[in-house]
């Protein structure tokens, strides 16, 4: 067992809810492995919380936090400098502590696209139908177009915050335009879709039955379609159980989750963590 001392510093990762997170358990693995004298907490904060939570974090001299739903984009105002590409993304997934203040950057792009870049595809003839408009919707949209893909489609159910989403894109220009979608028009867009990301919360634990897609629609999948859930509990949830059935390779947000966060840790800890016991530890996790 880690030995705490006052001289431990504290990581963490703030989020409502966070108690289905895994990232204390990959990160303390990481931590045990190098002898570092860091531990890595998970942080609930609501958002009605979340100002008076970071001035708490400067005051106990908390190093540096991950965030995930639904602080990545709220975050921002609260920050003394965002990097290039969380400005780009519009979210912040990742904080560290400077002599100037908070600074945030977005470790999910690279996180997102590190598994498709395994495999062997042109990229440049890639529809991708995007379900949800959030902070991570925005880390896939971006990641999408460094791999290249021919074209990006975002769909959700609220038309005012999917209009807000495309319309956030103007300061940005990206290499392939954004078409938004009603959530009326998901059985059109599902057969069309070489790459289908689910970037909502529906299917994550406890929620485990739920897909934001329903059967009748997933059967239209093709089988030579990729699905990715970015959801990582249950592994495999339901949406992707429901795209195997249809032939289509899946992802969950496993690799993801370790990628990001082997890029994470390198900001607030300064050294390479061990990728394997990372991945591993995750693993171990969800057959528990």
């Amino acid at each position: 067992m880690q030995l705490i001392t006052g001289t431990t510093k504290l990581l963490g990762i703030i989020g409502d809810p966070v108690e289905h997170s895994f990232s204390p358990v990959m990160h303390n693995k990481a931590i045990a492995s190098l002898g570092v004298d860091y531990v890595y907490l998970p942080l609930p904060i609501k958002p009605k919380d979340l100002a008076v939570a970071i001035a708490g974090f400067e005051a106990i001299g908390i190093v540096g936090f991950s965030i995930t739903i639904p602080h990545k984009q709220a975050i921002i105002p609260l920050l003394s400098e965002v990097s290039d590409i969380a400005q780009g993304v519009g979210a912040v997934n990742t904080v560290y502590r400077t002599d100037r203040g908070w600074w945030g950057t977005n470790t999910d792009v690279a996180g997102f696209i590190s598994p498709l870049q395994a495999i062997d595809r042109d990229w440049s003839q890639t529809k991708v139908v995007i379900l949800g408009y959030g902070g991570a919707a925005r880390a896939v949209v971006v990641g999408c177009t460094q791999l290249g893909c021919k074209e990006i489609h975002v769909i959700g159910r609220n038309p005012e915050k999917l209009s807000q989403f495309q319309q956030s894109w103007e300061k940005t220009p990206l290499p392939v335009s954004i078409n938004i979608h009603p959530w009326q028009e998901l059985s059109e867009l599902v057969p069309q879709a070489d790459l289908l990301v689910n970037s909502t919360p529906v299917g994550m634990y406890p929620d485990i039955d739920s897909s934001p897609v329903d059967a009748a629609t997933m059967e239209r999948l093709s089988a030579k379609a990729i699905a990715y859930d970015l959801i990582y509990t249950p592994s495999p949830t339901k949406f992707l159980q429901q795209a195997k059935q249809q032939g289509a390779v899946i992802f969950d947000g496993l690799e993801m989750l370790v990628q990001q966060g082997v890029a994470a840790f390198k900001i607030w800890v300064g050294q390479t963590p061990p990728v394997d016991i990372m991945r591993q530890s995750l693993q171990e996790q969800l057959q528990r």
